[in-house]
């Protein structure tokens, strides 16, 4: 094993050693409670089972056969989440074709950050994924399962559902993904035409063409942003069917890893011999394995903060340091849009997760002594589904590249560290990421440029005031302030001006898209705005410098000048209200800091009461 792994592990598991025991201990209990629909009186069971066939009814009512719970975020104006209709139906007869039953235990929301990307729904946008949490764990209450599906692709959908999933730690569990649209428009095109159309070039009938080539089909984005870095974290974490991440959405093979996660799940449960709790797969190795393959396939800086949440759930504490060591050590691998021009099915036809695993493996990058969801062992993921005769058989999986433009080995990656960097200084702690950054922007020392939104830039933007080196700055955007919405519309008109050559990057306690990262942006910065970290009191002009190479991130103002700009109070009160953000005024009120997984919920044995 590479050491600064090794050393990564061990202080994970140290620093968690109190919490973990508590989890751990929580778990056990319940799990010696044995709860299930045998425990529960008759008239509980009557409910459980009204709505079911009288075959379903022999089975629950006979209590030698596993019943599962369906969690489903399906939803038809998502489009990586409107196959699941057929899901439900298609899991209940697989199952019972087993014996055994299968219920919709509940559905939680599944918002699109496509649709409300620049808009006031995205600031409930992050403080969904504690909604989902907390709608599965709702699902799961009724306590007359013996295992649990989670159908769930998308950014918050996945973290929000594994969170809930770690809550309910003494039941088996499975993610089944819904699959990938097929490829349509270049991402590269794609982009041209954004830009094309923040300097006015084309008009919104173009973009909206070009934008609905790219976005046709029921499926996921093929864009490797947050919501396919949430399937490949699945994978390196041993929750979901090895190398199925990918398959198109809506085709038999889809169908057929469906049935058989189905099937695996039933061999996970107590009533066969292979009992596995999710709580006795995920551990402090699941999480170093995710953080080695959020580095090595350069994928999304969401998981700066997801991981964190997901992490405390089961009692492990993760910080913005093991991040930056691991990926330190960690070479990039993939090129995917936005850090190349592939998307997730190129990656898929080059050998997928099966390459990237192995070359992980054999580097000693990753732990393989990990439990999963088809046994022990990481390698266990080096393979590759396919149909023989109609039916699921898993091949041996590629282990060298077929697109070496695609994915690379660890003897020759695109880069020699990881995608994702922590910047400190004196505004505060942030992260970059650098997969996609050119040499050239590295470094920038600029101006400020003090916007309150991103609509302020872009309106400045069409006005011309913005053809200089300059650091856009965009305040109060952390997750006390207003939800901490991505500020995806701002790449559009910098992309623009960093073409042009001026030297311009973005500092905010905001998030930035998944699908960003050709300018620099040092994001996530804690202490956000309005908790008075120093990014509050950034004015035009101030000097900033952001330095990649160095790890800094500094402004360049007297101590003096400082104490004076602190005195000054932000009204943000208009963030409150209107949009259904006033229901959310309690979880700003509780929310936690970025580095902290930006969540609402406390590490176990340290709850407020």
């Amino acid at each position: 094993m590479n050491e600064t792994i090794l050393e990564v592990t061990n202080n994970i598991i140290n620093r968690s050693k109190k919490s973990r025991e508590v989890y751990l201990n929580r778990v056990k209990e319940l799990s010696n409670k044995d709860i299930n629909r045998s425990k529960v009186g008759c008239s509980n069971l009557a409910h459980t089972i009204a709505p079911m066939n009288d075959e379903e009814k022999k089975h629950m009512t006979n209590m030698i056969s596993p019943n599962i719970g369906i969690i489903t975020s399906y939803n038809d104006m998502l489009s990586a989440h409107e196959p699941f209709s057929i899901y439900p139906s298609l899991i209940k007869r697989t199952l019972l074709q087993e014996g055994s039953t299968a219920q919709v235990a509940g559905g939680v929301p599944a918002m699109c950050d496509g649709v409300t990307q620049g808009f006031e729904g995205m600031e409930l946008s992050l403080f969904s994924r504690d909604n989902i949490a907390m709608g599965t764990a709702i699902g799961l209450s009724h306590n007359v399962y013996d295992g649990a599906m989670y159908l769930g692709v998308c950014d918050k959908i996945v973290p929000g559902l594994l969170i809930g999933a770690l809550s309910f730690g003494h039941l088996p569990a499975i993610f089944v993904p819904a699959g990938p649209m097929p490829s349509g428009i270049s991402n590269k095109k794609k982009a041209e035409v954004r830009q094309e159309f923040a300097q006015g070039k084309v008009g919104k009938d173009e973009l909206l063409r070009v934008e609905s080539e790219s976005y046709h089909s029921s499926g996921t984005c093929t864009f490797y942003g947050t919501a396919n870095s949430n399937q490949m974290l699945l994978e390196m974490m041993g929750l979901q069917l090895p190398n199925s991440s990918f398959v198109n959405a809506n085709t038999q093979l889809r169908d057929e890893l469906t049935q058989e996660a189905s099937r695996k799940l039933l061999d996970l449960t107590k009533y066969k011999n292979n009992f596995t709790p999710i709580a006795n797969i995920i551990n402090e190795k699941s999480f170093v394995n995710a953080i080695v393959g959020l580095m090595a396939t350069g994928g999304s800086t969401n998981h700066t903060i997801h991981l964190i949440a997901m992490a405390r759930a089961a009692g492990i504490i993760l910080n913005w340091n093991d991040f930056d060591m691991i990926s330190k050590v960690t070479p990039l691998l993939c090129k995917l849009y936005p850090n190349g021009s592939a998307d997730v099915n190129h990656f898929r036809d080059a050998g997928g997760m099966s390459v990237v695993i192995h070359e992980l493996i054999n580097s000693g990058l990753v732990h393989e002594d990990v439990n999963t969801v088809v046994g022990f062992g990481l390698k266990n993921y080096i393979v590759e589904p396919t149909l023989k005769d109609n039916n699921l058989v898993f091949n041996n999986g590629a282990t060298v590249s077929r697109d070496i433009n695609i994915i690379s080995s660890v003897d020759a990656p695109f880069s020699k560290e990881g995608g994702i960097t922590l910047l400190e200084g004196n505004i505060g702690r942030s992260i970059i990421k650098t997969s996609a950054l050119k040499e050239e922007h590295l470094f920038v020392k600029a101006p400020a440029v003090v916007f309150s939104t991103q609509e302020e830039l872009k309106d400045a933007f069409s006005r011309g005031e913005l053809e200089k080196d300059f650091v856009a700055v965009v305040k109060f955007q952390g997750p006390k302030a207003n939800g901490m919405p991505e500020l995806h519309g701002l790449l559009p008109s910098l992309g623009v001006l960093q073409d042009k050559g001026f030297n311009v990057a973005i500092v905010t306690d905001g998030r930035m898209s998944g699908a960003s990262g050709k300018v620099p942006s040092a994001i996530h910065l804690v202490d956000e705005g309005i908790q008075k970290g120093a990014i509050s009191i950034i004015e035009d002009g101030d000097i900033i410098c952001l330095d990649v190479r160095n790890k800094k991130l500094s402004l360049e103002l007297d101590a003096s000048e400082k104490i004076k700009r602190f005195s000054k109070k932000t009204d943000l009160s208009s963030n409150y209200y209107n949009y259904g953000r006033n229901l959310f005024s309690n979880v700003r009120k509780n929310v936690s800091s970025a580095e902290e997984g930006a969540t609402i919920f406390d590490i176990p044995g340290e709850e407020r009461h």
